[in-house]
């Protein structure tokens, strides 16, 4: 049903007229009634009859009335759902304990008026499709992944250098340690079963070892972090890498060091994703938020990235 006809039927009922309905509309009066007309025709009734003091609704048209009105109001309110705006700005953090879960925090702290939907994806492939398909608004990835540039309509921006840091257990050689340099780590095995090859993490890690000539093991089922701090603090042989701002709480008696890698400090850089053309002005919000935050803390001097880290 044309909406623009219902529009005119309902005004020609408010004004009485033809001619004040097309003044109403801003339409010319042959408008309004070839509306009206082609409304009747798809109806199959008469809605109105001419009077010499305007237009009168038929039987057929106080009928119609209630339910034109109804149609207008829905309309209104599916055009309202979908305003930039009125719904929750959507964002995938990855991980509910990770640096970038933090930053919504930060952000929703700042801004509680802008409604918020934090979702986790797992891949980056995955979170790229979900931004040009709608689905998110935007993305905190690692960018990007060594021959998988991003399509041209995603836009990204660097917001954060998460430090490293070595996880020991009580009885880790290096648990002693109030820093170890990247060189001391050699011959020391680091376990992370959370790599899957693929991932933009995997690729970040491939090259800190082709880099420092470390040891990195990924072998085994990844249980998650709990089971990961356990396993750290009942292995003496064993260390994993944890990023400053990832947030865990482990039992007192593990007995957990978290200890500064240097010379150079390995850092995990997050970036923003999202598509160009989002008029969300949750985005807008967002990103000014995080450039306002990366300008007070980037300090690139003595880290080391990736090559292929665009945009920091």
């Amino acid at each position: 049903m044309d909406l623009d006809a219902v529009r005119t039927f309902v005004a020609v009922v408010d004004t009485g007229q033809f001619q004040e309905a097309a003044a109403d509309l801003s339409i010319t009066q042959q408008a309004v009634s070839k509306r009206i007309a082609g409304l009747e025709k798809d109806l199959a009734v008469r809605l109105f009859t001419r009077t010499a003091r305007g237009a009168r609704l038929t039987i057929d048209g106080q009928a119609f009335l209630p339910h034109a009105r109804e149609l207008l109001r829905v309309a209104e309110r599916a055009v309202a759902s979908v305003l930039p705006g009125s719904r929750p700005l959507r964002v995938d953090v990855i991980a509910s304990r990770s640096a970038a879960s933090g930053l919504m925090r930060g952000f929703h702290r700042a801004h509680p008026e802008i409604e918020l939907d934090v979702v986790m994806l797992f891949d980056v492939e995955t979170a790229v499709a979900a931004i040009r398909s709608g689905a998110i608004d935007a993305s905190f990835r690692a960018v990007a992944v060594p021959g998988r540039p991003l399509p041209e309509d995603i836009e990204s921006v660097w917001v954060l250098d998460e430090t490293l840091q070595l996880l020991t257990g009580p009885a880790h050689a290096l648990a002693g340690a109030r820093s170890v340099t990247v060189a001391q780590l050699a011959g020391h095995r680091i376990w992370m079963p959370g790599i899957v090859p693929g991932t933009e993490w995997a690729a970040y890690y491939d090259d800190l070892v082709a880099e420092f000539g470390l040891t990195i093991e990924a072998t085994g089922p990844n249980f998650g972090s709990d089971a990961l701090l356990d396993t750290i603090a009942d292995t003496p042989a064993l260390a994993t890498f944890m990023g400053e701002q990832t947030r865990l709480v482990w039992p007192a008696d593990h007995g957990l060091r978290r200890i500064p890698v240097t010379d150079p400090m390995p850092v995990y850089p997050h970036s923003l994703l999202w598509r160009r053309d989002n008029p969300h002005p949750g985005l807008a919000a967002l990103r000014a938020h995080l450039a306002a935050a990366a300008a007070a803390g980037h300090d690139a001097a003595g880290t080391w990235v990736p090559g292929w880290v665009i945009g920091r």
